[in-house]
């Protein structure tokens, strides 16, 4: 975006009013639509059980513990796992554009790198290896320096 932009910093603004709600508070509405849902539901659901199915004694309680219930969890989640901050459209600003520099214009990104210093790898050396300047003691030698000494009390 800078290099389109003639190496200028877009400018951005924010409308108003075109601030949408966060994921929290959309899980927060969510739920307590469905809580608030139970109070319409559970009639029409308990008079087609009575005049259809006959037997309103399981349907009914079933469809109002799932509905409040699950509204409930609906919004512990969004006030647990979701994001408080809301989204914003953001549109580009096009009234006002300033002038690009002239470094940065079209013509000065067609070379991507200087060109390469004939004598730039001649001041480079490669690290030291730390390993073959400090050899560590080996258990092992010490060991078997010990089992090749003879025992006075053998003798």
């Amino acid at each position: 975006m800078v290099l389109a932009a003639g190496g200028q910093v877009p400018m951005r603004s924010i409308q108003p009013g075109t601030t949408k709600l966060s994921p929290r508070s959309k899980g927060i509405r969510q739920g307590a639509m469905m809580m608030l849902s139970t109070i319409l539901v559970v009639p029409i659901v308990s008079i087609i059980s009575v005049f259809i199915i006959g037997r309103p004694e399981i349907i009914v309680p079933i469809t109002a513990i799932a509905l409040f219930v699950g509204g409930l969890l609906r919004m512990l989640y969004a006030l647990l796992m979701e994001e408080s901050y809301s989204s914003t459209d953001v549109h580009h600003f096009g009234g006002y554009a300033p002038t690009p520099t002239p470094h940065l214009d079209a013509s000065g990104r067609s070379a991507a790198l200087p060109p390469a210093s004939a004598d730039a790898a001649l001041s480079w050396r490669p690290r030291p290896n730390t390993a073959d300047i400090y050899q560590p003691p080996s258990i092992t030698e010490n060991t078997t320096r010990l089992l090749d000494k003879e025992d006075p009390k053998r003798k």
